[in-house]
Protein backbone atom coordinates (compact mmCIF):
# COMPACT_ATOMS: atom_id res chain seq x y z
CA UNK A 1 0.00 0.00 0.00
CA UNK A 2 1.10 3.45 -1.35
CA UNK A 3 1.09 6.20 1.39
CA UNK A 4 0.80 9.88 0.98
CA UNK A 5 1.63 12.87 3.21
CA UNK A 6 -1.64 12.62 4.66
CA UNK A 7 -1.32 8.98 5.81
CA UNK A 8 1.76 9.22 7.32
CA UNK A 9 0.54 12.71 9.70
CA UNK A 10 -2.68 10.47 10.29
CA UNK A 11 -0.03 7.75 11.61
CA UNK A 12 2.04 10.22 13.31
CA UNK A 13 -0.70 11.81 15.30
CA UNK A 14 -2.60 8.30 16.18
CA UNK A 15 0.11 6.71 17.43
CA UNK A 16 0.38 9.48 19.90
CA UNK A 17 -3.30 10.50 20.27
CA UNK A 18 -5.40 7.45 19.82
CA UNK A 19 -7.91 9.36 21.41
CA UNK A 20 -8.33 12.46 19.44
CA UNK A 21 -11.40 12.95 17.77
CA UNK A 22 -12.60 12.89 14.47
CA UNK A 23 -13.04 16.44 13.66
CA UNK A 24 -9.42 17.07 15.39
CA UNK A 25 -7.60 14.57 13.39
CA UNK A 26 -9.48 16.03 10.46
CA UNK A 27 -8.10 19.44 11.44
CA UNK A 28 -4.66 18.50 12.23
CA UNK A 29 -4.18 17.31 8.73
CA UNK A 30 -6.04 19.82 6.73
CA UNK A 31 -8.45 17.29 5.50
CA UNK A 32 -12.26 17.42 5.77
CA UNK A 33 -13.46 14.89 8.67
CA UNK A 34 -15.11 12.11 5.48
CA UNK A 35 -12.47 12.07 4.13
CA UNK A 36 -9.95 11.89 6.76
CA UNK A 37 -11.99 9.15 8.64
CA UNK A 38 -11.80 7.07 5.20
CA UNK A 39 -8.43 7.28 5.25
CA UNK A 40 -8.14 6.23 9.24
CA UNK A 41 -10.67 2.84 7.62
CA UNK A 42 -8.39 1.55 4.83
CA UNK A 43 -5.04 2.20 7.20
CA UNK A 44 -6.66 0.02 9.78
CA UNK A 45 -8.31 -2.37 6.85
CA UNK A 46 -4.71 -2.61 5.41
CA UNK A 47 -3.38 -3.93 8.68
CA UNK A 48 -1.09 -0.83 8.94
CA UNK A 49 -2.92 0.43 12.01
CA UNK A 50 -3.29 -2.67 14.37
CA UNK A 51 -5.34 -1.14 17.12
CA UNK A 52 -5.91 1.03 19.94
CA UNK A 53 -4.76 0.98 23.93
CA UNK A 54 -3.25 2.74 26.52
CA UNK A 55 -0.03 2.83 27.71
CA UNK A 56 -0.67 1.14 31.58
CA UNK A 57 1.92 2.58 34.49
CA UNK A 58 2.20 -1.06 35.93
CA UNK A 59 4.25 0.46 39.00
CA UNK A 60 1.60 2.65 40.10
CA UNK A 61 -0.45 -0.92 40.61
CA UNK A 62 2.29 -3.34 41.66
CA UNK A 63 5.88 -2.75 42.59
CA UNK A 64 7.71 -4.52 40.15
CA UNK A 65 11.68 -5.32 39.82
CA UNK A 66 13.14 -5.03 36.31
CA UNK A 67 15.89 -7.24 35.48
CA UNK A 68 18.02 -7.52 32.21
CA UNK A 69 19.44 -11.04 31.31
CA UNK A 70 21.83 -11.79 29.08
CA UNK A 71 21.54 -15.66 27.79
CA UNK A 72 23.91 -17.69 26.34
CA UNK A 73 22.27 -21.27 24.50
CA UNK A 74 24.51 -24.95 25.26
CA UNK A 75 23.42 -25.62 21.47
CA UNK A 76 23.00 -23.35 18.51
CA UNK A 77 20.63 -25.06 16.16
CA UNK A 78 16.48 -24.15 15.51
CA UNK A 79 15.09 -26.62 17.68
CA UNK A 80 16.99 -25.07 20.83
CA UNK A 81 15.95 -21.69 19.46
CA UNK A 82 12.45 -22.79 19.31
CA UNK A 83 12.35 -24.61 22.74
CA UNK A 84 13.93 -21.37 24.31
CA UNK A 85 11.63 -19.42 22.68
CA UNK A 86 8.37 -20.92 23.61
CA UNK A 87 9.41 -20.84 26.87
CA UNK A 88 9.93 -16.91 26.91
CA UNK A 89 6.76 -17.09 25.37
CA UNK A 90 5.14 -18.99 28.08
CA UNK A 91 6.55 -16.49 31.01
CA UNK A 92 4.53 -14.17 31.91
CA UNK A 93 7.28 -12.28 33.85
CA UNK A 94 9.05 -11.91 30.16
CA UNK A 95 8.52 -8.75 28.96
CA UNK A 96 11.00 -7.88 26.67
CA UNK A 97 13.14 -10.41 24.41
CA UNK A 98 15.10 -10.18 21.43
CA UNK A 99 17.58 -12.31 19.59
CA UNK A 100 21.19 -10.54 19.41
CA UNK A 101 24.32 -11.95 17.70
CA UNK A 102 28.01 -10.96 19.17
CA UNK A 103 28.41 -13.57 21.98
CA UNK A 104 25.24 -14.09 23.69
CA UNK A 105 22.13 -15.07 22.18
CA UNK A 106 19.17 -13.32 23.37
CA UNK A 107 18.72 -10.22 25.71
CA UNK A 108 15.83 -10.58 28.19
CA UNK A 109 13.66 -8.08 30.45
CA UNK A 110 12.32 -9.87 33.47
CA UNK A 111 10.00 -7.88 35.78
CA UNK A 112 9.53 -10.02 38.48
CA UNK A 113 8.39 -8.81 42.62
CA UNK A 114 11.42 -8.76 44.09
CA UNK A 115 15.40 -10.18 42.66
CA UNK A 116 14.27 -13.28 44.60
CA UNK A 117 11.48 -14.07 42.82
CA UNK A 118 13.29 -13.69 39.68
CA UNK A 119 16.44 -15.70 40.57
CA UNK A 120 13.46 -18.82 41.55
CA UNK A 121 12.44 -17.85 38.13
CA UNK A 122 15.76 -18.13 37.30
CA UNK A 123 16.76 -21.56 38.85
CA UNK A 124 13.72 -23.20 37.72
CA UNK A 125 15.21 -22.58 34.04
CA UNK A 126 18.37 -23.50 34.48
CA UNK A 127 17.12 -27.35 35.93
CA UNK A 128 14.29 -27.45 33.24
CA UNK A 129 14.45 -27.82 29.67
CA UNK A 130 15.63 -24.52 28.50
CA UNK A 131 19.08 -25.10 27.27
CA UNK A 132 20.92 -22.06 28.93
CA UNK A 133 24.90 -22.67 28.76
CA UNK A 134 25.62 -18.91 30.94
CA UNK A 135 23.62 -16.25 31.81
CA UNK A 136 24.17 -12.57 33.35
CA UNK A 137 21.95 -10.76 35.53
CA UNK A 138 21.84 -7.20 35.63
CA UNK A 139 19.54 -5.37 38.10
CA UNK A 140 17.82 -2.00 37.07
CA UNK A 141 18.62 0.53 39.48
CA UNK A 142 17.42 3.68 37.45
CA UNK A 143 15.35 3.95 34.07
CA UNK A 144 17.01 6.63 31.97
CA UNK A 145 14.99 6.62 28.88
CA UNK A 146 11.62 4.31 27.98
CA UNK A 147 10.67 3.97 24.71
CA UNK A 148 8.09 6.67 23.70
CA UNK A 149 4.53 5.58 22.07
CA UNK A 150 4.15 7.24 18.84
CA UNK A 151 5.02 6.96 14.92
CA UNK A 152 7.46 9.19 13.18
CA UNK A 153 7.77 9.31 9.17
CA UNK A 154 11.71 8.83 9.75
CA UNK A 155 10.54 5.29 10.53
CA UNK A 156 9.52 4.89 7.00
CA UNK A 157 13.07 5.10 5.91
Amino acid sequence: MKLDRYDVKILEILSRDGRITKSKLAEAINLSVSPCWERVRRLEKAGIIEGYSARINAAALVKRTPVWVQVELKAHNAESFARFEALVHATPEVTECVAVGGGVDYLIKFETDSIDAYQRLMDAWLTGEAGIERYFTYIVTKTVKRPAPGFSPDDLA
